[in-house]
């Protein structure tokens, strides 16, 4: 600040307004700090919040009034009094420096300035705004100070078990306060104890008070992370459960009373919704040709809620033999009854879903639980309403139960490409996991398919007719005859038809050289329609329809070249073993007879991990199979009854290695997860002299 006299003085009301407006600004917010400290810590934090809100302030307000020097009173000058003419510098600066002139101009400024007082040059704030600051601030405070406290929890007292010294701190309250989350629709609740079983997902708070109070405190998880207790008034700590929890609460210092006994978190999954048809009561039912419609109930139950809707989800598939056409529809159903146990019914019109052929309507129930955010989705069990075809209702007794339908069990090649360009054009996309389940769909078609074609290349399938497919043909033949079984024999043969001697000399299954026998340039053909199909199901396996297409029409193209094709039909040839050997016959030797014993079949994998380990306990080195079994606990929970009771059986042990009971308390919670012995076979009893000698004299 410059030496000046005359700045000090005229500077001296703008500081001193600036200084109050800065304080009308501060203090509140200060106080505000102090307040909320108070609140949450005690007076302790409060007085520390309000020193310093207060020195922050002072600090602002002294750099503020710091800049109110020669150079700005000069700026302020000229701007406030035009009378100045701007030369206010005159008014400061040495006489002996200045022209003649210059000391002419400051002799009448200086005339001018001392015929007025100075007044504070800076604009002051706007009191309204100032005392705005400050009624907002005693607001705060007072809905600070007035906000009711939570309850206090009724703290429960403890029996660790430990001792109790002097000066060292220890658990005297405990309390657990559970609140499961919203969609189980169960209350919170506050335990006395630090164990309990939780739901999924729910929230725990722990209150603890420890005398004297420690300088920290934590719940030491087992194989977990820490949880550190937060002080307010109490000790706190929050967790969610999203895994069960093996823990012990341990304030600082006090490791001379003792390890705290363990205490343990169940957490219990939720489970998917269970969905059971009610009507009707068999999974098959067979309609009567005048019946026009059914009904269908279900009932959908799960630990905490159902969805009141669901869905339902219809396919109808109709027609004989290749011919079936299918279509699918879905239902939203209204469920009714208890959350946890809803009954969802719908009736069904078969005018309205085009059932007017003999066929199937298969219905499936799909729903969802009420969990947030992920809902668990199921689908029930399918309900098949079955009507036969006309001709099933002619004849009684044993001849109405059989069917004559024509075999439809694969899709044509044709029917394949149809639907994977059906697939294709679909628009809008269907979503990526319905996309790739109706390619697969059409890929396990490719595969019946391809597995039909190859049994004429000699490859061994169930329960197939050896009757070369037609159904790629462009106009099939209509067929003479109904359609037999692979081994049906009991049709008169003709004489010189090919298939009736293979009948009544053979049969035709899946060997190369007893089946159909093609010519070599149509097994070849054949040959590439299989790698064509082959190739066409592994893409559509792998979600890519557009990649199957072209082999697809390469297989179609072989198909036709097979099927116009000269068949050559060979009956099949008995089976030719070598002649007896007469000289051997009754002699009773044996000499050159080998061990006809099977290999033996490959056992499961076996980790051998549980079993080094439970024998290393009884051994000097248990502490390094403990660190193991730490480690293998980590990933091979799923395979012992109780994860946590191993845990805390492994820290017992860790922290008392010499405690017998203890190791054997370990090794009967690590018992289940051992592998089973191979049961061995017992060696049939050999019998008495008499007995042996007598099976050594067979031949």
């Amino acid at each position: 600040m410059s030496a000046d006299p005359r700045v000090a003085s005229w500077t001296r009301p703008t500081r001193v307004a600036a200084w109050r407006d800065d304080l009308a600004l501060g203090v509140p917010a200060a106080l505000v700090l102090a307040a909320l400290g108070w609140r949450f810590a005690g007076a302790g934090l409060a007085a520390a919040l309000l020193a310093i809100g207060l020195a922050a302030t002072a600090g602002i307000a002294g750099a503020r009034a710091r800049r109110f020097d020669r150079r700005w009173l000069i700026a302020a000058l000229d701007a406030s009094r035009r009378d100045l003419e701007d030369s206010s510098d005159l008014l400061f600066a040495d006489p002996a420096a200045l022209t003649p002139l210059q000391r002419l101009q400051r002799d009448r400024i200086s005339r001018r300035v001392a015929g007025e007082a100075i007044p504070s040059l800076a604009a002051p704030r706007p009191r309204g705004m100032l005392a705005g600051i400050a009624l907002a601030a005693l607001v705060c405070i007072a809905a600070i100070l007035l906000w009711p406290r939570p309850a206090t929890v009724a703290l429960a007292p403890v029996a660790e078990g430990l001792r109790a010294i002097p000066g060292v701190p220890r658990l005297v309250g405990q309390a657990l306060e559970v609140v499961p989350p919203a969609y189980t629709g169960l209350p919170p609740r506050t335990l006395a104890t630090l164990d309990a079983r939780v739901p999924a997902g729910a929230q725990l708070r722990w209150t603890l008070r420890f005398a004297p109070d420690p300088a920290a405190a934590r719940l030491a998880g087992v194989g977990q992370p820490a949880i550190p207790l937060a002080r307010d008034g109490a000790w706190h700590a929050a967790y969610r459960a999203d895994r069960s929890l093996l823990y012990r609460v341990v304030p600082t210092g006090a490791a001379r009373a003792g390890v705290p006994p363990l205490h343990r978190i169940d957490v219990i999954a939720d489970r998917p919704p269970q969905v059971r048809v009610e009507t009707p009561r068999e999974g098959v039912t067979i309609l009567v040709p005048s019946q026009r419609g059914a009904t269908l109930a279900f009932v959908a139950t799960d630990d905490y809620g159902v969805r009141a809707s669901a869905r339902l989800r219809i396919v109808v598939a109709q027609g004989e033999g290749e011919n079936v056409r299918f279509a699918e529809r879905t239902l939203s159903l209204a469920g009714s009854g208890s959350p946890r146990a809803r009954r969802f019914a719908a009736r069904l019109d078969f005018a309205a879903l085009g059932f007017v052929e003999p066929g199937d309507v298969v219905a499936q129930l799909i729903v969802a639980d009420t969990r947030t955010p992920d809902a668990q989705e199921v689908r029930g069990p399918s309900v098949i309403l079955r009507r036969p075809p006309a001709n099933a209702a002619e004849g009684s007794g044993l001849e109405a139960m059989g069917r004559r339908v024509m075999p439809a069990y694969f899709r044509s090649q044709r029917q394949i490409i149809i639907d994977t360009e059906a697939l294709l054009a679909e628009r809008p996309r269907p979503p990526a996991d319905r996309f790739l389940a109706r390619a697969d769909a059409i890929g396990a078609d490719q595969r019946l398919l391809r597995m039909r074609y190859g049994q004429f290349m000699g490859e061994e399938t169930s329960g197939a007719s050896v009757a070369m497919p037609t159904n790629d043909e462009e106009e099939p033949a209509p067929s003479a005859s109904p359609a037999a079984a692979d081994h049906d024999h009991d049709a008169p043969a003709a004489f010189g038809a090919a298939e009736d001697v293979v009948a009544e000399y053979g049969h035709t299954h899946d060997e190369a050289e007893a089946a159909t026998l093609l010519d070599p340039g149509t097994r070849a053909t054949l040959r590439r329609a299989l790698d064509a199909m082959w190739r066409s199901e592994t893409a559509l396996r792998q979600g890519e329809p557009r990649k199957a297409l072209p082999h697809a029409y390469t297989a179609l193209r072989f198909i036709k070249q097979v099927q116009q094709a000269t068949r050559i039909f060979l009956a099949r040839t008995g089976t030719d073993l070598p002649a007896i050997d007469m000289t051997r016959r009754m002699t009773g030797v044996r000499g050159e007879m080998g061990p006809r014993s099977l290999p033996s079949a490959a056992a499961d994998p076996v980790d051998p991990i549980p079993a080094a380990i439970w024998r290393a306990l009884d051994t000097p080195r248990r502490g390094q199979a403990l660190d193991a079994l730490s480690r293998w606990l980590r990933t091979g929970a799923a395979r012992v009854p109780d994860p946590l009771a191993l845990a805390g059986a492994i820290d017992t042990l860790r922290r008392r290695p010499d405690c017998v009971s203890c190791r054997a308390a370990l090794r009967a919670a690590l018992w289940p997860a051992l592998p089973r012995p191979t049961p061995g076979l017992a060696r049939r009893d050999g019998g008495d002299a008499v007995g042996r000698r007598y099976l050594d004299a067979l031949p």
